[in-house]
């Protein structure tokens, strides 16, 4: 059974999940990370490790439909953050593809993203709306997007679900459960309050509950306050 991990501090959160990435990917492959606050001192940290950087390829859980160059761009936080250092020589995967509309870009990010399934790691955040990636609750795709068994990998979002209201481009449940880890982190007692619950009440199913449920790769819950 899913237990939360809990660290006594937010640097020790991040040491484990750079632990755990870092395990995952001694021999390259694909990792898949998350936009937000919370992981950047994962990605700082990971950026220094003595990895086979060559043989990595990164990607995004998720992404704005802006430029690459906007401060919302979860690419601009990831190529500052973690491709850096020894990590500069990692490959990138943009979801942000350069369409005219997400669901340009989620078909041609799919067919680049598809040869690298199973990813060696995949990092994902949580809202306190227990919405995951882009896939946020009463989204009209999201069923597609949740469906573990679905043949898409990824999927246009045109409305979000929280700030900023712009469309994204997302992996489906379908694509983040093809890995060797999936690692939740979060921070907040809110947080931690709604995973908790997600595994005391089945009848309780925001986004994030499809991953806490599946039996298709092992998870890691890692939490600080």
């Amino acid at each position: 059974m899913i237990g939360i991990e809990t660290f006594q501090s937010r640097e020790a959160l991040a040491d484990a999940a750079t632990d755990a990435l870092s395990g995952k990917l001694r021999t390259g492959g694909l990792v898949v990370v998350a936009g937000g606050s919370t992981p950047a001192p994962v990605y700082d940290r990971l950026s220094r490790r003595d990895l086979d950087w060559p043989a990595v390829t990164v990607t995004l859980t998720d992404e704005r439909f802006v430029d690459p160059a906007s401060d919302d761009s979860n690419e601009k936080m990831v190529r500052a953050q973690l491709l850096k250092d020894r990590a500069a020589a990692a490959a990138f995967l943009p979801l942000r593809q350069g369409g005219d509309w997400p669901d340009d870009d989620a078909r041609s990010a799919e067919a680049e993203l598809a040869p690298h399934l199973p990813a060696a790691a995949v990092l994902l955040g949580m809202g306190a709306d227990g919405h995951v990636a882009s896939l946020f609750p009463g989204a009209p795709a999201l069923a597609a997007g949740l469906d573990l068994d679905g043949a898409q990998l990824c999927l246009g979002v045109a409305h979000a679900g929280l700030e900023p209201f712009v469309p994204r481009v997302t992996l489906t449940a379908s694509a983040l459960t093809r890995t060797r880890l999936l690692i939740l982190l979060i921070s907040g007692a809110d947080k931690r309050g709604l995973i908790e619950r997600i595994l005391a009440d089945e009848a309780f199913a925001p986004p994030a509950a499809t991953f806490l449920r599946q039996d298709r790769c092992p998870v890691r819950v890692l939490w600080a306050a």
